[in-house]
């Protein structure tokens, strides 16, 4: 087992970013049905739900039960990868809105027009990254993502649905109305999710000299944690690159993360209804505190205590 767990570290990421990606480009340059990638996306899951069960940073993370939050996540999951789709597919109507399209590099091999939009996108999701998280109004929906309090192959693609679009619009319509094509798309498309995967997966990975230069593992459990603005740091979606250069880069925590440490400081009862998530912005005020609604209810004993305190005395009294 110990040697499983030792391979399934090193060769998670690889697998998942350079194999899963590489057939999902074959599958796109060789012409075939773009329903192929379904599979792919598929066995993605697969694959990092299978290595979490063999080599987990932490073992509590994988008690789904306990959790009470995988029917939620299944539906964040669909509603994600239909957005997506449908996103790609309406690209042929953005270049009809927008024709001008004399700045994307169509004579480059599919490639390296596929390494210059994960270049582009990889800095813009960055950069609405930081803003989800310094502007109230992009926190609202960002909490969405932020409040689950664990990480799992899932939860990458857990985000409110206008937050979804807002990164999409900002993130990749540039590069439709430049000119990116649907196969650039496609791909690119396919290589976000996978990243978005690895990047949260409950895997214990083993990066080599890449560690601290890509965003994952633990880079990304301390962007996580529920201890204020601790986690305001680590912005990258993939690399590390801009969180270096704009100084939000921070390579280790200023204490150990425990499993328990993840998730928004100001919501301790996170939903775990998909309905009451997709609520959430609207009910939520970040600094006001925890929504009433989410509070637990009080036990008799607890409402008997504040009854006493409130008016100075004590259960013996």
């Amino acid at each position: 087992m110990s040697m499983l767990r030792t391979f399934v570290r090193v060769a998670y990421a690889p697998f998942m970013m350079l194999g899963l990606t590489g057939a999902a480009y074959w599958v796109v340059v060789n012409g075939y049905s773009y329903f192929w990638l379904a599979p792919l996306i598929a066995i993605a899951y697969a694959t990092a739900f299978a290595a979490e069960q063999i080599a987990p940073f932490f073992p509590e993370w994988n008690k789904h039960a306990e959790h009470g939050d995988t029917s939620a996540n299944i539906w964040h999951t669909v509603v994600y990868e239909i957005s997506a789709l449908n996103g790609v597919l309406l690209i042929p109507l953005i270049q009809w809105m927008f024709p001008y399209q004399g700045i994307w590099p169509s004579h480059w091999p599919l490639w390296g027009q596929l390494v210059l939009a994960f270049l582009i996108a990889d800095f813009a999701f960055m950069v609405i990254h930081y803003a989800s998280h310094k502007l109230p109004l992009l926190w609202r929906l960002h909490a969405v993502h932020h409040g689950v309090g664990r990480l799992y192959g899932f939860n990458g693609v857990i985000r409110h649905p206008i937050h979804q679009a807002i990164d999409m619009i900002i993130g990749q319509a540039p590069l439709v109305v430049m000119g990116m094509t649907q196969e650039v798309a496609l791909v690119l498309g396919f290589v976000i999710t996978v990243t978005l995967i690895v990047q949260h997966s409950n895997v214990d990975q083993r990066l080599g000299p890449l560690d601290g230069w890509l965003a994952i593992g633990r880079v990304h459990h301390l962007h996580h944690v529920n201890w204020g603005t601790e986690g305001d740091c680590n912005f990258g979606l993939f690399f590390s690159v801009w969180d270096r250069v704009f100084g939000t880069f921070h390579a280790k925590p200023p204490r150990p993360i425990r499993y328990d440490d993840m998730g928004v400081d100001e919501l301790p009862h996170f939903p775990k209804s998909y309905w009451e998530q997709l609520l959430l912005p609207f009910v939520y005020k970040p600094g006001a505190g925890e929504p009433r609604r989410y509070r637990e209810p009080k036990t008799a004993a607890q409402v008997a205590r504040d009854h006493l305190d409130g008016h100075g005395l004590t259960a013996a009294e």
